[in-house]
């Protein structure tokens, strides 16, 4: 596995082979390269135009990431591995015009796409809104953008989009503001797929959506903006594999206050070694479901009180729609488990029609608005 003093040697190399390229491209058409780093993972993809050449999925242990004390330490362990494949498989490097990473902890934006700046770069690596994995998508960007001769750095709908109403801002305490963070992009990406099925816009739509993956997000989507939605991140909402979600405040207070932890590590017992990995010690959630299959009551009752949870948040946003909604839609890596997405859809189906969408069409919403960008069919913002 290559490091970071390897990086421009990798890419001299790639250049050197093109004459050997193993991939069924075709000369002339652009080619995109697509990073969506996650909590437990790295996906990464190559389009050429609106065609998906390869897609990969690195799947990150508690053990991988346990040497890196900050986020933005695994910069060079995951740049790497993407630099790795690219080399691999003797990609043209030329014909990149556009590396598109998942936006990450920048301060509120509204929806869209923007080239990563400087501003960017220097707000994504002090962690303006936090440490996630998200912020690794336009560092990465940026980087192998900077390594090519035609490629430019973007991010789309990122992690802080904020559509939120004004009254879903109020916390409690004039001291604390409540703030949008959450699975912006794939939001967005399923609640335009399942539109499209029913030959709707978006736009026309009341819509909840939960996306279940290393946090868990769920939004009031009302005509086409997410005017209210946990903070995935910072210890709101259903725990998760490894995030707390709300956490009784008293309690938690008297845990800052105990002298047993530093103010890292209580960062971190909500977020990145929180949830499940606390109870269970393991962030996959495809192990605690075989736990739970084979019997371990343990994990059982943690699968179980998950999926409690997010049955009651998914409650709250009906409310929020005032009980017009025309859909519910349960995405993310999680729902793949069938046994999971039976116990929350019992709990929800009386409210609307629920739809399953496993995985999440990420990587297929940044190549999409990567390149409606190049053709000019929308705007490239600017963050600042």
């Amino acid at each position: 596995m290559p490091d970071g003093r390897v990086l421009n040697f990798l890419v001299m190399n790639i250049n050197l082979n093109l004459n050997h390229s193993n991939q069924s491209v075709h000369p002339g058409k652009r080619l995109l390269l697509l990073i969506n780093p996650g909590s437990t993972s790295t996906k990464f993809s190559l389009y050429e135009e609106d065609t998906s050449l390869f897609e990969l999925t690195l799947n990150h242990t508690v053990e991988d990431l346990a040497g890196f004390e900050k986020i933005t330490d695994q910069f060079h362990f995951r740049r790497d591995l993407i630099v790795w494949e690219l080399a691999y498989r003797k990609i043209d490097l030329t014909r990149i015009a556009a590396v598109i990473g998942r936006g990450g902890l920048v301060k509120p934006i509204e929806s869209g796409i923007y080239e990563v700046n400087d501003k960017m770069i220097e707000d994504l690596k002090t962690g303006l809104l936090g440490q996630h994995a998200s912020n690794l998508g336009g560092l990465i960007a940026r980087d192998i953008a900077s390594t090519l001769p035609n490629a430019k750095a973007y991010i789309v709908d990122p992690v802080v989009v904020d559509e939120l109403q004004p009254l879903a801002r109020i916390s409690g305490h004039p001291e604390i503001e409540r703030i949008s963070i959450f699975h912006a992009l794939n939001h967005k990406a399923v609640a335009r797929v399942y539109a499209n099925s029913i030959r709707k816009k978006y736009e026309d739509l009341n819509l909840i959506i939960v996306h279940m993956g290393g946090g868990i997000s769920i939004g009031a989507h009302r005509s086409g903006r997410v005017v209210d939605v946990n903070n995935a991140l910072n210890g709101d909402g259903p725990f998760s594999p490894e995030r707390s979600g709300g956490l009784p405040s008293g309690q938690l207070a008297d845990i800052c206050f105990s002298g047993r932890f530093s103010h890292d590590e209580i960062k971190s017992l909500i977020t990145g070694k929180g949830g499940m990995v606390a109870y269970l010690g393991t962030n996959n959630f495809r192990d605690v479901c075989r736990m739970a299959e084979e019997g371990n009551t343990n994990a059982t009752q943690i699968r179980d009180a998950c999926a409690y949870q997010v049955g009651k948040e998914i409650g709250a946003m009906a409310a929020v729609l005032e009980g017009k909604v025309d859909a519910i839609i349960l995405t993310g890596g999680m729902a793949f488990q069938e046994s999971f997405m039976k116990k929350i859809k019992s709990m929800v189906h009386f409210i609307a029609t629920v739809v399953v969408y496993p995985g999440e069409d990420e990587i297929k919403s940044l190549a999409f608005n990567g390149l409606l960008a190049l053709d000019g069919k929308i705007g490239i913002k600017t963050y600042s």
